[in-house]
């Protein structure tokens, strides 16, 4: 994998770039669909490629080793070929689903031992184990396993959950550099950095991360309750710490205005449910603001779903068909808002690379902050 930097804006810290894998080029800063269980909700792959224009999806680890299973996709050939997306994978390393089963969950210095949420199954991941199973799942770019601590976390477990956070990128690095890409194709690791909110664990997450000299880095472990601006301060840390001529990637994040506060700060990757989990529940993103289709202003108003969108789906069908199939809970409701978010979430992270290039991110940055957070 390869990482061209490209453009750095001159008021902030934003860039663009081109990550290129062996699944295609990827230009940054993107916003990656999530694809939990091998599907993004509601989504057709032809039009994740054609229309919203995704670049990288997500799968997850952790589903996906508890079905389809790993025997299953290693028949099919990988997930590329399971799903029928062509286009670069990445795998997060099931950390944050494992470490969110409060209650079902054992965790000890090996990995961790937990229970399926299907069955009640038990399993244990470690280090290794995960490394396979990414290996397994074919993603071009692979999560370290790491501990994700709550956002509530006192300082002294915090610190300890860190050193076990280290020790087990090790762990990954050696499974990693012992074993071989399944499907002749190249993967890469990330290593995750983490430390909650406590500055000096960031730094030395940050450093520890750095040095292992990866084809990029994670940022995890934020937008789990603390302030917004707690965040933005964790992203400006760390970024002022890793690798410059490595991609960046913050997990999980976010909102439209966290998406763009987060690269101002020099983030390069983003993925979130948020735009069809929200989508799913009548909420549409767009550049003028926020829309939920359940409201009953929306009932008779016929124009398009939004003149400014980019997909087929905001020119074909009105706010007022948006709403009726919401309020009859009919599935086409589900496909058309997700449909939307997403493809407004990829146009904001291409607008943002654009006006990087041309020179203007600060003010254009600053004017869409305002616009996209507004509630019509």
């Amino acid at each position: 994998m390869k990482f061209e930097l490209q453009h750095t804006d001159t008021l902030t810290s934003a860039r663009a770039g081109v990550l290129t894998t062996d699944h295609g080029p990827i230009e940054t800063p993107v916003f990656m669909p999530v694809g939990t269980v091998g599907s993004v909700k509601a989504v057709h792959p032809w039009e994740l490629k054609e229309d919203i224009k995704a670049q990288i999806i997500l799968g997850n680890t952790y589903h996906l080793y508890l079905r389809p299973g790993i025997e299953i996709l290693g028949k099919a050939g990988g997930l590329h070929k399971f799903n029928s997306f062509n286009g670069p994978i990445l795998t997060d390393s099931g950390g944050f689903q494992v470490f969110s089963l409060t209650g079902i969950r054992k965790l000890r210095e090996e990995g961790c031992e937990f229970r399926s949420h299907i069955d009640g199954s038990k399993h244990i991941f470690t280090p290794e184990k995960v490394m396979d199973i990414e290996r397994a799942i074919g993603a071009d770019i692979m999560m370290a396993f790491d501990e994700c601590p709550p956002g509530t976390s006192d300082y002294a477990y915090a610190k300890k959950s860190l050193g076990l956070t280290h020790r087990w990128l090790d762990r990954c690095i050696r499974r990693f550099n012992e074993t071989e890409p399944r499907y002749g194709y190249q993967q890469s690791l990330f290593p995750i950095v983490q430390g909650c909110t406590y500055k000096d664990l960031r730094i030395q997450s940050a450093e520890f991360v750095a040095s292992k000299e990866a084809d990029g880095n994670a940022i995890g472990g934020l937008a789990v309750g603390e302030p917004a601006e707690v965040m933005y301060e964790m992203i400006e840390i760390v970024n002022g710490i890793l690798p410059k001529d490595k991609p960046r990637y913050l997990m999980g994040v976010g909102t439209p205005v966290n998406i763009l506060e987060g690269i101002e700060r020099g983030v390069d990757m983003f993925d979130c449910v948020m735009p069809t989990r929200n989508g799913r529940n009548a909420m549409l993103f767009t550049q003028n603001g926020i829309m939920n289709l359940r409201n009953k202003k929306w009932e008779d108003d016929f124009s398009p779903l939004d003149p400014d969108g980019t997909s087929y789906v905001d020119k074909a069908y009105s706010k007022a068909y948006l709403h009726h199939l919401f309020k009859a809970q009919e599935l086409l409701a589900l496909q058309i808002a997700s449909i939307h978010n997403l493809a407004f979430y990829l146009w904001l992270t291409r607008e943002a690379r654009r006006h990087i290039i041309t020179g203007d991110f600060a003010s254009w940055k600053a004017s869409m902050v305002k616009r996209v957070a507004a509630r019509l």
